[in-house]
């Protein structure tokens, strides 16, 4: 199993509020990763993104590595995780007004070597499998415009342009809770793709599929996908891990 991860500031924002962790886990066999992406003004929200996705990694790795139990349930295993990542920004928060509502995205979990792969996320940054023949969605955004789609009122390319587009309805640090989504995936000689709204904005499934599927390496087309973002606004900090199973 083959991963690299980047992150870039963009073009326009001073700060960079995203981060990205990878972490392997040689007692299990697997990999953990984490992506947030920050807000909450530039000092909070990087802030909350780096606290947060330390937490939510240092969590699974100890629970994975313990010899006292063993994982049987990776849904509340990974909710306690991202309890344990939410309650961190949460409590910073309460200390100081300037970090006030700070609070972070989050998209990641476990895969493993076998090929199965175990993944969450709260808010708007994404996963998507790439195989062969497609490159599709795992994630489901928590926004406005995600909802918004589902009722029908808009379609996907309404969404992209609408005014509310970055309004996010789930996110961790904001409140004392929140819930996560668990997708679990067969990766086995496929891609796995995570990113923030500042990669998945400017490309279509369509398009991601065309950059990951040429055979470059996963560092290279990591690299083209944040300079073409760049080069179409980048208007928002930029990260992206590429997960290449065998």
């Amino acid at each position: 199993m083959k991963c690299f991860g980047l992150t870039d500031k963009g073009r326009v924002r001073k700060d960079n509020q995203d981060s990205f962790i990878i972490e392997k886990c040689e007692a299990k066999n697997c990999l953990i990763v984490g992506l947030c992406d920050g807000m909450g003004g530039a000092k909070a929200g990087g802030l909350a993104s780096q606290l947060s996705n330390k937490a939510f990694v240092d969590f699974v790795y100890g629970k994975l590595t313990s010899r006292v139990e063993r994982v049987q349930n990776y849904k509340d295993m990974l909710q306690s995780a991202c309890d344990e990542a939410n309650g961190v920004s949460y409590e910073y928060s309460k200390f100081d007004e300037a970090y006030n509502g700070m609070g972070t995205t989050i998209v990641g979990g476990v895969i493993k070597n076998s090929g199965k792969a175990h993944i969450i996320n709260v808010g708007d940054s994404r996963a998507y499998l790439i195989d062969g023949q497609q490159c599709r969605q795992v994630t489901r955004d928590h926004s406005v415009v995600q909802e918004l789609v589902e009722m029908g009122e808009i379609d996907e390319d309404q969404a992209k342009k609408h005014p509310q587009r970055n309004v996010i309805t789930r996110s961790l640090g904001p409140d004392d809770h929140t819930e996560i989504d668990l997708f679990e995936v067969d990766v086995r000689k496929k891609h796995l793709l995570l990113c923030s709204d500042g990669l998945h904005g400017y490309f279509s499934a369509e398009e991601l599929f065309a950059y990951i599927s040429t055979g470059r390496s996963d560092e290279e087309t990591c690299r083209l996908l944040v300079q073409e973002a760049c080069a179409r606004g980048g208007r928002d900090n930029i990260t992206i891990i590429l997960i290449h199973c065998a």
